[in-house]
């Protein structure tokens, strides 16, 4: 498998065909907290569960905010702007920025579902850890992307049993949760990609001025947007930025707040039957024609036409 221009190794699955012992139990513990397909917050702030338990017959766009991300069971292909990332239960994969992006789950079925598990990360606390793990300064580090795809570490995968485990005695999640993940970020952190995942926590990296950016425009996407002002609240050139941008989040500025328009538009459609007009308006849209060309080309059928497909087959959003 390929991505962003290198060939990811990871380890060889065993002999014998079967899951090592830590991923099946990752994927026991998965399946009682998310007992049918969907996702399920967990009573630790930041933890989900999923399960699915069919292959996506297309993709479903969402936005990925900063996450670890660990299959148990099943495979999952994300596409961010113009890279693709394949990644199963021999792969970690980190989201260091909130990114729009389309994904489809392509091993998954009744008898063994697609079953993962997903921890927000927390700039602030990653800076924190960053200064133990870290006493002497970060290595250099040319990466700039905000997708890192990484062998599971069975270490890690280990503290997250130990952090779904909390879960059943009552007090265990409040007092040991934060402590266990904290021990998932700090093994994250001393990890291959240690040192790109602790841009996030500094605010003199590239990846952090792109995350400053990228809250405004989650904030603020339905408002005109001016380059010129981003590159300046992030202390940035116009230049310097559009490079940094597109390198960080595979899509420059003016893609990603479309991305974020039309994601929005389709969800208020969705989940409130506004109709495109109405949804055209709240997303900041000044031209009917022009949001249902930008929706057509971007989802693959008009406003309309979407919106009657996707009520019909009302598991497309499980």
């Amino acid at each position: 498998m390929k991505t962003n221009g290198k060939i990811a190794q990871f380890p060889q699955p065993r002999v014998d065909g079967g899951s090592p012992p830590e991923i099946s139990k990752l994927a026991r513990l998965l399946a009682a907290h998310a007992p049918h397909d969907g996702s399920f917050e967990l009573r630790i702030p930041g933890l989900m569960a999923s399960r699915l338990s069919r292959v996506n017959r297309e993709c479903v766009h969402a936005l990925r905010v900063s996450s670890l991300c660990i299959v148990a069971q099943g495979a999952k292909t994300v596409i961010v702007g113009d890279e693709v990332y394949e990644y199963d239960a021999s792969q970690m994969i980190v989201f260091s920025v909130a990114l729009p992006v389309a994904s489809q789950v392509t091993q998954a079925s009744a008898s063994n579902p697609y079953l993962s598990l997903r921890l927000e990360l927390d700039p602030r606390r990653i800076a924190d850890l960053v200064l133990k793990v870290y006493p002497n300064g970060l290595p250099p580090s040319q990466e700039r992307n905000a997708v890192y795809l990484s062998p599971c570490d069975p270490a890690i995968v280990s503290a997250s049993i130990r952090l779904l485990e909390c879960l059943a005695q009552p007090g265990d999640a409040d007092l040991l949760g934060p402590l266990i993940t904290d021990e998932i970020l700090i093994r994250l952190l001393r990890s291959p990609i240690g040192v790109r995942v602790a841009q996030m926590g500094l605010a003199e990296s590239s990846v952090h001025r792109v995350a400053k950016a990228i809250s405004w425009l989650r904030e603020n996407y339905s408002q005109p947007m001016r380059v010129e002002e981003l590159a300046e609240m992030v202390n940035m050139s116009v230049s310097s930025f559009h490079e940094h941008f597109k390198a960080v989040a595979s899509m420059s500025p003016l893609q990603y707040q479309k991305v974020l328009r039309l994601q929005e538009a389709r969800r208020l459609m969705l989940s409130t039957m506004m109709d495109a007009g109405a949804a055209s308006r709240h997303v900041g849209y000044l031209s009917a024609s022009q949001f249902s060309r930008e929706y057509s080309r971007f989802f693959g059928s008009a406003p309309t036409r979407d919106m009657a497909r996707l009520r019909q087959d009302s598991r497309f959003w499980a």
